[in-house]
């Protein structure tokens, strides 16, 4: 059984793609913005409603693209809106909206198996963020301590608030992804807490200034959509050399 979510604004989920009915997926119902990208598991395959409103369904596609998530997409369509639609879109499919369940079944299967290939966008990020034993998570010359809850860079410690570390640990454990606000404020400040994204803001601006003017750029700012980290220059490099070392290490034991 596929784990599948389904966006849309229709009053009558079952009539935006009538075959999904007669399948034996489970499927979850979500509103088509960009908060419910929060709500999604890791592992689902997204059913985008784009009959009548590909304004909005095109935004989220860019949104998904811009986030690092690598949510397979299908999109759902009426005849007509298959002449706007092409590869920048950053789908995995398309499908009309009044296909057979075969036919649904079948572009599932196909969009499963191609899901579990290679990603090289996530291999690059894990490469750039190297994390030890001891728990220390290296990004060129910053460490993030996640056993001690301390971080240096250049060897400088930084006095971070509980929070403020949360959430450069959370950044720095996905370099080059971006999280919008309601994202991070779900994973750092868990589903209790009631305050707004502007609590998020606030926290940015307090690491920036810790990290230092000539250090503030690695925290990231994607207009319109949220924040990420951004690993110093280099660190890609020495990640790679690093992961050399650890193969030749192996081979001559």
């Amino acid at each position: 059984m596929t784990d599948l979510t389904l966006m849309t604004f229709a009053a009558d989920p079952a009539s935006v793609l009538p075959s999904l009915a007669l399948l034996s997926h489970r499927v979850r119902v979500l509103p088509m913005d960009a908060a419910s990208l929060v709500k999604m598991p890791e592992n689902t395959i997204l059913f985008l409603d784009a009959r009548d409103d590909l304004a909005t369904a095109k935004t989220l596609c860019n949104l998904i693209r811009a986030s690092g998530l690598s949510t397979p997409v299908l999109l759902i369509l009426t005849e007509g809106g298959f002449t706007v639609v092409n590869s920048s879109w950053g789908i995995a499919d398309v499908i009309v909206n009044s296909a057979s369940p075969a036919e649904v079944e079948a572009r599932l299967r196909i969009i499963s198996e191609h899901s579990t290939g290679y990603d090289p966008v996530r291999a690059k990020s894990q490469q750039v963020s190297s994390h030890n034993d001891d728990g220390q998570i290296r990004s060129g010359e910053l460490i993030v301590d996640t056993n001690g809850y301390t971080a240096s860079l250049f060897g400088r410690p930084i006095d971070l608030a509980y929070k403020e570390f949360e959430l450069l640990k959370y950044l720095v454990q996905h370099p080059g992804r971006v999280f919008t606000r309601a994202q991070l404020l779900q994973e750092v400040w868990g589903y209790d807490y009631y305050g707004g994204t502007r609590t998020v803001d606030v926290h940015i601006r307090r690491l920036r200034a810790k990290l230092g003017g000539e250090y503030e750029h690695l925290i990231g700012t994607v207009r319109n959509v949220g924040y990420r980290f951004d690993p110093p220059e280099g660190s890609e490099r020495e990640a790679q050399a690093q992961e050399q070392a650890k193969k030749s290490s192996h081979s001559e034991q």
